[in-house]
């Protein structure tokens, strides 16, 4: 199945509006807002303010997460009545860590153009700014919010070598760090605080040093997590290895730690192999 974007049938256009700067949303995305008959958005309180500042008086329609399987029909019924229809979410691009897929899926197999508008989204400036490889990247998203879940998500991820991208909430980062580091092991880490806004800040670190900090942050965190280095260790030998640890600052340890959950074995195997030099 093939679809010319640009057709001059109905579209539903994915309209990305600014995570922090006003300044940052696009010419195009402005006059898509105000040419559309009727905008789907996440909060009409959030969207009225950013059609107040750009003086868009376009008709808005609540679509969240909670009422997203309700609101399909009524997209498609505008659709059929040839309007031009576009969602957004509160800051961002629809679809990405936000409400938008159902109603893009539905209105795919309904048989209408989707067009995606470029814009804000907050992992790009995130993985650019983070000093860690660029390519090839994962995006998670979000973690599941319960301990076993999410455990069991990061035990998924922790052979992968690229680098790894989640979304996360100020008051569960430290017990996501406690065990990123519990199943990663030692990896780099950038974390980004507040992309865009006044208050902007990067942390650049590892997961120890991270947790050695007293980081109290606000705000919306963007995590940049070192990939697997895939056979970094495989031309070492366990004291080698153990002594690199050490080299970069770990005790021996959480050295001894570290390398058994590299190499996949006992620490007891590891500690005896270390002392019996």
């Amino acid at each position: 199945m093939k679809r010319k974007s640009y057709d001059g049938t109905p579209s539903l256009y994915l309209v990305p509006t600014p995570i922090g700067n006003l300044e940052d949303i696009t010419f195009r995305a402005v006059r898509i807002l105000k040419e559309a008959d009727v905008i789907f958005c996440e909060d009409t309180r959030e969207t009225k303010e950013l059609l107040s500042y750009f003086k868009i008086k376009s008709k808005l329609i609540l679509c969240n997460e909670q009422n997203e399987d309700e609101i399909k029909a009524s997209v498609i019924a505008y659709l059929k009545e040839g309007k031009m229809v576009a969602l957004t979410t509160d800051r961002g691009t629809p679809v990405i860590s936000d409400p938008g897929y159902r109603v893009v899926t539905h209105v795919i197999n309904a048989g209408y153009n989707v067009i995606g508008l470029p814009g804000p989204t907050a992992l790009i400036p995130a993985l650019v700014v983070s000093g860690l490889p660029p390519a090839p990247f994962l995006f998670y998203g979000f973690l599941n919010s319960r301990v076993a879940k999410r455990d069991k998500e990061l035990e998924a991820l922790k052979r992968v070598s690229y680098t790894l991208i989640f979304y996360e909430a100020p008051h569960r980062l430290t017990n996501t760090l406690k065990a990123m580091y519990k199943i990663f092991g030692e990896r780099k880490i950038t974390i980004a605080r507040e992309i865009s806004k006044i208050h902007e800040e990067i942390y650049y670190g590892n997961l120890t040093t991270c947790l050695d900090e007293d980081l109290t942050i606000r705000g919306e965190l963007v995590l940049i997590v070192e990939g697997k280095k895939e056979n970094s260790y495989e031309h070492l030998s366990i004291v080698e290895h153990i002594n690199l640890y050490i080299k970069e600052g770990h005790s021996e340890k959480e050295a001894i730690k570290l390398v058994a959950k590299d190499r996949d074995i006992a620490k007891s195997i590891v500690y005896k192999q270390y002392h019996m030099r």
